[in-house]
């Protein structure tokens, strides 16, 4: 990844974040967006300061618009885009008869149309340079969890994407990994809305016993070298995916019962 340049939206916090100084520290050229100004800044003052090449971008990925002028940006900075990852996302809770559907609308504006625009956006340089797209996904685009209605059908929904574009560029040289961590300390459950679209504000979840985002970046930032397909993550993760697959009405009980022990769970 030296010298290769990298886009990755919603880098300003999290698992982005903890991406944007993974690569960077491996020479990678970085273009992160957020929709937070401030915390763009701080971000990018943060990588800055362990000397990463990095640029910041106010950029909302469920805009086209804001998309194409990203895009623009990494060439007029760098001259190219090697590696575009789709991290930007938002996750909700609240039983589906209960939810506002406007939210679920928004959560897959981000989490799948956002995916989307900013591919468009930057796969004519891909191809051009046999690069990379990479989108964070999530076990539940495996598996669906109850009370995320939104966040499980944004996620099956960009799998079935990363699986096309797999397949349409394969003769052409692009990488097209979809990443699927487990439950990762970060604070998208934090920033997840509720039935009427306010913010969660707390997890409901214990985070210490989460990999950490740090772990995280770092099997993605291989699973990218490697140009691996399909990255899948945690212990809990993978035992997920195959029960799912081997015993779905098990797999149906033992969601329940894991998702039930959260504070103030819908189920």
């Amino acid at each position: 990844m030296q010298d290769k340049v990298v886009i990755i939206t919603g880098g300003s916090s999290g698992i982005g974040k903890a991406m944007a100084f993974e690569f960077g520290r491996h020479g990678s050229k970085l273009l992160i967006t957020g929709r937070n100004a401030a915390e763009l800044t701080k971000a990018v003052d943060e990588l800055r300061a362990c000397k990463i090449i990095v640029e910041g971008f106010v950029a909302d990925v469920s805009k086209p618009e804001d998309n194409q002028r990203m895009a623009a940006k990494a060439i007029e900075m760098y001259g190219r885009i090697d590696v575009l990852i789709n991290n930007a996302g938002i996750s909700m809770r609240a039983l589906f008869e209960e939810v506002d559907l406007e939210v679920v609308k928004k959560v897959m504006d981000i989490n799948f149309y956002g995916v989307l625009y900013a591919t468009q956006a930057c796969l004519p340089e891909i191809v051009k340079n046999k690069g990379s797209v990479v989108g964070i996904s999530s076990i539940a685009g495996f598996r669906g969890l109850p009370g995320r209605t939104g966040y499980s059908a944004s996620k099956f929904a960009l799998n079935g994407f990363l699986e096309v574009l797999r397949t349409e560029y394969l003769k052409r040289g692009v990488h097209v990994l979809t990443a699927c961590p487990g439950f990762t300390a970060s604070n998208i459950r934090k920033r997840a809305l509720t039935k009427d679209g306010s913010l969660q504000g707390e997890s409901p979840r214990n985070e210490s016993k989460m990999m950490s985002a740090e772990e995280c970046a770092r099997h993605i930032y291989n699973a990218t070298v490697k140009r691996k397909n399909i990255l899948i993550l945690t212990t809990q993760g993978k035992l997920a995916v195959w029960l799912n697959k081997l015993w779905p009405s098990l797999a149906d009980k033992i969601v329940y019962n894991e998702m039930a022990k959260e504070a103030n769970a819908p189920v």
